[in-house]
């Protein structure tokens, strides 16, 4: 499936220009670019762009509506048991994805809405009670969680998660300085958290050629045996910029 977007997108390559334009914080966006793998430089991000006032979501890439095709047709596979699909958004920021999967999902779910920043979480919680989200399930729940997600292990069982969708946040990993052992921990993690049945969405403007490769590399264990599935598929094109959804899918032996 290709589609093209409608929404406003932020691209990693694309960032530095766009900052300096919007916000005019030339140490912010050196900040940004250099050190996107720091906890600080998070809280500085949504400290100084975050509005306590007037809350307005911020999308990375592109918001719900470009990727709800990818999303919601997913949960409709996972087995059906009564409890809850615990859906993760890993590194949501101030964005509306996990609340809108929450909205629009017809079967029950937790959705974990997860950060670094204690800044953007805040502002999550206090937007979503002062303007709270309607499910189309009564019996959902929408939670918000301040944690660092290359120690899931702290936080979740082994094989508790049915989805984790990851928005930018390897993105912004594999390019900064010191991320990249970072990125390739979070996707141990990720695969340690599934269940079988489960997935890891990674929406990514990186090129299949270079980001497959990076993958199919973290999920050897350290015997060199393979642990999931990858597949990738095209999601469409913005501003000349090709954006793709990279899905990990743990084998059942993982966990």
């Amino acid at each position: 499936m290709s589609m093209m977007f409608c929404r406003l997108s932020w691209s990693m390559r694309s960032i530095q220009r766009e900052a300096a334009r919007r916000w005019h914080h030339t140490s912010l966006t050196t900040d940004l670019i250099e050190n996107m793998d720091k906890k600080a430089t998070w809280d500085r991000f949504y400290t100084e762009t975050g509005d306590k006032n007037k809350f307005k979501n911020f999308e990375w890439f592109f918001g719900f509506d470009s990727v709800q095709d990818f999303i919601l047709p997913l949960l409709d596979t996972q087995p059906k048991t009564n409890a809850p699909l615990h859906i993760l958004d890993m590194g949501c920021g101030t964005s509306a994805l996990g609340p809108c999967i929450y909205r629009d999902s017809q079967r029950q779910v937790k959705v974990t809405c997860a950060d670094i920043s204690p800044v953007a979480v805040c502002l999550m919680q206090e937007h979503a009670q002062n303007s709270p989200v309607e499910s189309k399930n009564p019996h959902s729940t929408l939670v918000f969680q301040e944690l660092d997600c290359a120690e899931l292990e702290g936080h979740f069982g082994p094989g508790s998660l049915d989805v984790i969708v990851d928005k930018g946040t390897t993105d912004a990993l594999l390019r900064s300085r010191e991320g990249r052992a970072k990125a390739g921990q979070i996707v141990r993690q990720c695969l340690w958290a599934l269940r079988h049945s489960g997935s890891l969405l990674q929406f990514s403007d990186e090129d299949p050629d270079a980001r497959l490769l990076w993958l199919e590399k973290e999920i050897r264990n350290d015997g060199g045996e393979v642990q999931a599935d990858v597949w990738v598929q095209e999601i469409g094109v913005l501003r000349g910029i090709c954006y793709f959804c990279y899905q990990v899918t743990p084998h059942k032996t993982v966990c």
